[in-house]
């Protein structure tokens, strides 16, 4: 369905975006991040929050990696600082990006086994359908922010793949 070199654009493509939404968000004053513009997770912030907490419980059913803590709900408080959460990120992509590199096409075979918070029940998805949701959460919830900073005057450049990598 997909190869590592999938997982490896799309790792190298969320870091680089990554990277431009915080520097964006970063030149606005933090009660500007934390306003509530509307969106399913409030704010600027919560949005970035509850992303990076996604990737982690994602990454922990791909990796093992350490579970974050929390539940769904509450992850747009999963990292309360901004400038904490901008670091946790920066450290998560590289991480995600040295994952991806080592990724194996059997390492995205067969079915992924984890018990859901969110549903409530044992879920069993294709691997592969579950590491491409990993990226289409990102630029969706990615998405609503860099609406919210455009609103706000914050630019961040480009975000096209084809021009992005």
């Amino acid at each position: 369905m997909i190869e590592p070199g999938y997982v490896l654009t799309m790792a190298e493509y969320n870091a680089e975006m990554n990277r431009r939404v915080y520097g964006a968000a970063a030149r606005l004053p933090d009660a500007e991040r934390r306003a509530d513009r509307g969106v399913f997770w409030a704010s600027i912030h919560g949005t970035l929050s509850h992303v990076l907490w996604a990737d982690e419980m994602w990454l922990s059913r791909f990796a093992g990696w350490g579970r974050p803590a929390g539940k769904h709900g509450g992850s747009d408080r999963h990292v309360e600082d901004f400038s904490d959460l901008r670091l946790r990120r920066e450290a998560f992509d590289a991480d995600l990006l040295g994952w991806a590199r080592a990724l194996r096409p059997e390492d995205l075979a067969g079915d992924l086994v984890w018990r859901s918070g969110l549903m409530e029940r044992e879920m069993s998805t294709p691997r592969a359908i579950c590491v491409i949701h990993l990226f289409n959460h990102q630029t969706h919830h990615r998405g609503q922010v860099h609406a919210l900073l455009t609103r706000a005057g914050e630019d961040t450049g480009a975000t096209d793949l084809p021009f992005i990598l």
